[in-house]
């Protein structure tokens, strides 16, 4: 088996490099990523990319269509990840995540790929004030970013037959660590905010909800859709992916942060505007299709995690918002160093 995985330099990549080695240990695993965050490591005891035969440096925007050849399954991570990065770049997030994604996806079709895992998201259902939304239910995404993860979904969806299945994971809210660590995710924030200096701001009035996923756990979900037949689920499927245990409003996360860090204070943002990005997620779907690839980590388990390893990387930055473990940070300083300009592309020579 050969499976080419995109933007695995970044948070959620190692941890999917690693569990696909151990359950497919005999495949030829390849990444490919424009490495923005390669020197990003995070208490990681070796090189993520060691367990990869092969790690090729490119633009998604340019995929070599030889890479993709002889090629059993392409695991689709690459894209500018998050929402303050899709407010600054924001054609740049458009272009990036929606027209490279069905560009690979077409060339992937026509090397031979049988399988397509596109990393998705559930932020595609915005503003939500009823119940937890289902695959079913209308999409309302607020954010250049949300709205690529649409239409991506949407262009891939004719894309999809008896010989190339394609897998849309909509992914909870990430967290959790990894040799990559990312600061710029709720729970993250949290922890980072307790360790550093004893205190959790949280900019809302801590009332939007959000669905979680640890890190690893995207990485279980990723090995399942890799080899999952037609027949479970269909050519096309796209699916919340997470657990229902996992819903939680933002207040409840500092508090369960505040709980296992002993002494921090909690402050909420009575002032803020109202956040829209409230939403309920039902994932009874996932747990039917992948029974034996649901989420294992637990809430507390995942702060305890993020705790000791802060602690063993000595992190005491109390202004890590502005630190280079927030990803538009480290593009920011790219572009100031002028290593890449304003499409996000390397500056030759520099």
């Amino acid at each position: 088996m050969k499976i080419l995985i995109t933007g695995n330099m970044g948070y959620v990549g190692p941890g999917v490099t690693r569990r696909l080695r151990s359950a497919f240990p005999d495949a030829t695993l390849i990444g490919f990523d424009m490495a923005y965050f390669a020197n990003c490591l995070t208490n990681a005891d070796i090189l993520p990319e060691s367990k990869l035969d092969q790690q090729v440096f490119g633009d998604i925007r340019k995929v070599p269509a030889q890479l993709l050849e002889g090629a059993d399954a392409v695991v689709h991570l690459a894209a500018v990840s998050n929402d303050p990065m899709g407010s600054k770049y924001e054609q740049v997030t458009i272009d990036v995540n929606h027209q490279s994604s069905i560009e690979l996806a077409k060339k992937a079709k026509a090397a031979g790929v049988n399988s397509f895992v596109f990393a998705s998201s559930c932020s595609m259902y915005g503003a939500a004030s009823d119940g937890a939304k289902t695959e079913e239910s209308e999409l309302n995404p607020l954010t250049a970013y949300a709205r690529s993860k649409v239409f991506t979904e949407r262009d891939l969806k004719p894309l999809a037959d008896n010989n190339f299945t394609v897998t849309c994971l909509r992914f909870a809210t990430a967290c959790g660590m990894s040799d990559r660590l990312r600061l710029d995710l709720v729970l993250n924030d949290f922890v980072a905010g307790a360790v550093s200096s004893g205190q959790i701001s949280i900019l809302s009035d801590g009332t939007p909800w959000r669905p979680l996923i640890n890190v690893k756990d995207m990485a279980i979900a990723i090995e399942w859709a890799i080899t999952r037949p037609a027949s479970n689920g269909g050519q096309f499927l796209a699916v919340n992916t997470g657990s229902n245990e996992w819903n939680y409003q933002v207040k409840e996360l500092a508090e369960a942060v505040a709980g296992v860090i002993p002494g921090v204070k909690v402050s909420v943002n009575a002032d803020a505007p109202p956040d829209k990005r409230s939403y309920r997620v039902n994932f009874d779907l996932y747990q039917k299709l992948a029974p034996d690839h649901q989420p294992q980590r637990k809430l507390m388990d995942t702060i305890k995690e993020l705790k000791e390893s802060l602690d063993e990387m000595g992190f005491s930055d109390g202004n890590f918002r502005n630190s280079r473990l927030m990803r538009l940070k480290v593009l920011n300083d790219l572009q100031e160093k002028t290593l890449i300009d304003n499409q996000l592309s390397w500056i030759q020579g520099k």
